[in-house]
């Protein structure tokens, strides 16, 4: 422990003595580098936000109702690029109860440009859940139901319990402060006083953090691991009323090109949206306009036009 803290004390030193030097060498580069360091260490320091909640199903090890709070983190780093892979976090997943039901919470956090970016186009935001949910899938071992509907409240559970959950990671296992000091080196501090001024060392997270699934401090997935290609269907969606123009149903006709079995259709409704998926192929996900009766809902496929029709009584 002694001879760790010498080491340390003597790293903090020339630190220090390579900082002075630049600032009498280089004033402006030594002026730009504090400024990117008070940058990224107020991202640092900056607690997520809550953006949507989600519920979904875990199916196995034991069924369970599942929220997933979506969060945005400016401690996430945007993928370098549309090519690679998306940076997001994952906080461990928390039982609670409300009167007699149990469920699971587990909070979700990517950063606020790749939300921000998803907010208005469904089929991106679609592939930003169907990720996090890959990702809690092969971190924890559970198994989820894909189909899911995004609530009208935007977090399940408290605020102070969310940060608390997602920020508690980065102190688990080795510590995350130490890990930036590392990051920090003495010849990052050299080399920002040689051909490229405006290129400085990053303070946010260690490379060797940002891909350890079994810590899953930043978990990086790519969109090519996931199903989230398949094609979207064509379709209609109409309201069916009675003589009196009272609404009475909802009937959605489905164009399945390709497909000629209903075997291969799989189909889930709750009271507000609809999922259909086909043979790793087709994918629509709609959310309803009127309330439906699940349980009357029923569904058929006409072979010769390859359409699935579905009738959806309404509440």
């Amino acid at each position: 422990m002694e001879s760790s803290s010498k080491g340390l004390l003597t790293q903090v030193n020339q630190l220090w003595n390579l900082l002075d030097d630049l600032a009498e060498s280089n004033p402006e580069s030594y002026k730009k580098f504090i400024q990117q360091q008070l940058k990224e260490g107020k991202q640092l320091c900056a607690a997520p936000e809550p953006q949507l909640c989600l519920q979904t199903r875990i199916l196995k090890p034991k069924e369970k109702i599942l929220f997933i709070n979506l969060c945005q983190w400016k401690r996430i780093p945007v993928p370098q690029s549309t090519t690679h892979p998306i940076p997001l976090s994952v906080g461990r997943p928390e039982d609670m109860s409300e009167t007699s039901d149990v469920y699971t919470v587990i909070d979700v956090a990517y950063n606020p440009d790749v939300l921000q970016a998803a907010e208005k186009d469904q089929v991106k935001k679609d592939q930003l859940i169907q990720m996090a949910m890959k990702c809690i899938e092969e971190q924890f071992q559970f198994t989820l139901s894909h189909f899911y509907h995004i609530t009208k409240f935007k977090i399940k559970g408290s605020i102070q319990r969310m940060k608390q959950n997602l920020m508690r990671i980065q102190t688990d296992g080795t510590d995350l402060r130490e890990n930036m000091r590392k990051e920090l080196t003495l010849e990052q501090i050299r080399s920002s006083s040689v051909s490229n001024p405006d290129h400085f060392p990053q303070l946010l997270l260690p490379k060797d953090q940002v891909s350890d699934k079994k810590g899953c401090l930043i978990e990086e997935i790519s969109s090519a691991e996931i199903q989230v290609d398949m094609e979207r269907p064509a379709y209609e969606l109409k309201i069916v009323a009675d003589q009196n123009e009272k609404p009475l149903k909802m009937e959605l006709k489905v164009e399945l090109p390709g497909i000629n079995s209903v075997s291969l259709c799989d189909l889930s409704v709750s009271q507000d949206d609809l999922l259909i998926e086909v043979s790793e192929k087709y994918r629509l996900h709609l959310n309803l306009p009127e309330s439906v009766n699940t349980e009357m809902t029923t569904a058929k496929f006409i072979k010769e036009k390859a359409t699935l029709i579905v009738t959806m009584p309404l509440v």
